[in-house]
């Protein structure tokens, strides 16, 4: 096996049945072609001085722990079991945290700190705590509701399960190798444990779409694959505006209370939009238009249970002067918002709502919707 290996996760979307989904509804959800890049690089043993290094290119932060520290900070625990994922434990949690409070984070990157968390947790629990360097970087936003955590997260235990021997290469796509089945389930477990760091109480949506890839329709908890015959392309704009999204969830969750007859049949009509979403996607002849008013009326509901923004609106506008039709993605009071790119559209129609959309602040990307999971590149 190469000394380094290189692996790749995509970010995620909500197409369709965001905050509706927590009350009963249907929602879907895919892969986007934006993704979090690992670059692992083991240590030499018996240098007397081994490091494990976390380098975050996109933020210019490099992080470093002797191995000998964290093996005495860490003894009482039982790491290096890569086919076992398991949560981590309170007690696991405040001896990460003391090896953590020394590492001087700057305060305006304050929120990286439970990323990091889980990049000590995952790594010692798969790797044990032998000397490595992993390399971050991302095209993905940070909190932008496009899956930047789960992204990570699955990107890192890819690169970490496939240099420990836990995982086989079942076939290959250009220089990209793809895994099994059973394979990636390993991965999605101990990525999940990585977002019950990062989060708390995920969902587990954003890492199985990550490590999967594709399309995936979810409702209560029950998540099923589903195979477009029509591959999407997304304009994805970030509004920059950053939300909370616990409190976005607990607005819906108090106009559910005050309105309980008015917002079930909200909800009533989100789990159809989203299935009727997915029948399309999987039909012989699926329609773009159809597609399209689909999301728009989405919008609509997802207005009405007040989780819009005036950035939002702005991308609606903008987007709407040219015909194309756009909706919030993920928890909305800012965040990032789709904008459907039927094929038909004419390279200057893009090229002209991007420039107008990134004049007033915003940032754009471009994406095919429902491709690959994670992938883990072939070396030479």
């Amino acid at each position: 096996m190469a000394m380094e290996i290189r692996s790749r996760a995509p970010g995620k979307i909500i197409l369709c049945g965001e905050h509706a989904v927590v009350h009963g509804s249907t929602a879907v959800a895919a892969s986007i072609n934006l993704h979090t890049n690992i670059i692992f690089f083991p240590g030499t043993a018996g240098s007397g001085n081994e490091l494990i290094e976390l380098e975050l290119q996109d933020s210019g932060i490099l992080l470093t722990w002797k191995t000998d520290s964290m093996k005495n900070a860490l003894s009482e625990t039982n790491f290096h079991d890569p086919f076992s994922p398991k949560p981590c434990s309170k007690e696991t949690m405040e001896l990460i945290h003391g090896l953590f409070e020394y590492q001087k984070l700057p305060e305006a990157k304050s929120s990286l700190a439970s990323g990091v968390y889980a990049f000590i947790y995952l790594y010692a629990s798969i790797l044990g705590l032998k000397a490595g360097r992993v390399v971050v970087s991302s095209d993905l936003p940070l909190g932008g509701g496009l899956g930047s955590s789960a992204s990570f997260c699955v990107s890192l235990c890819g690169a970490l399960l496939r240099f420990s021997g836990a995982l086989e290469p079942q076939n290959q796509h250009n220089i990209w190798l793809r895994f099994g089945d059973k394979d990636l389930e390993l991965v999605n477990k101990w990525a999940f444990e990585g977002e019950r760091i990062i989060h708390g109480k995920p969902s587990g949506i954003d890492n199985t779409v990550s490590t999967f890839g594709n399309v995936i329709m979810f409702k209560s908890g029950e998540l099923t694959q589903i195979e477009p015959k029509l591959r999407l392309r997304m304009l994805i704009t970030n509004t920059k505006v950053e939300r909370n999204t616990k409190a976005l969830v607990a607005g819906v969750a108090e106009r559910t209370n005050r309105h309980p007859q008015a917002m079930a049949s909200v909800f009533a009509a989100v789990d159809s939009i989203s299935r009727e979403f997915s029948e399309i996607l999987q039909s012989s002849s699926p329609d773009q238009l159809s597609i399209a008013e689909l999301m728009g009326m989405n919008q609509g509901l997802l207005q009405g249970m007040g989780v819009s923004h005036s950035s939002i609106d702005d991308v609606l506008r903008i987007t709407s002067k040219k015909n194309l039709v756009s909706k919030l993605t993920g928890a909305g009071g800012g965040g990032c918002v789709l904008t459907l790119l039927p094929a038909s559209t004419p390279v200057e129609i893009i090229t002209e709502v991007t420039s107008e959309l990134e004049h007033v602040g915003f940032q754009c990307f471009t994406t095919e919707v429902g491709g690959r999971g994670l992938e883990i590149f072939l070396p030479n």
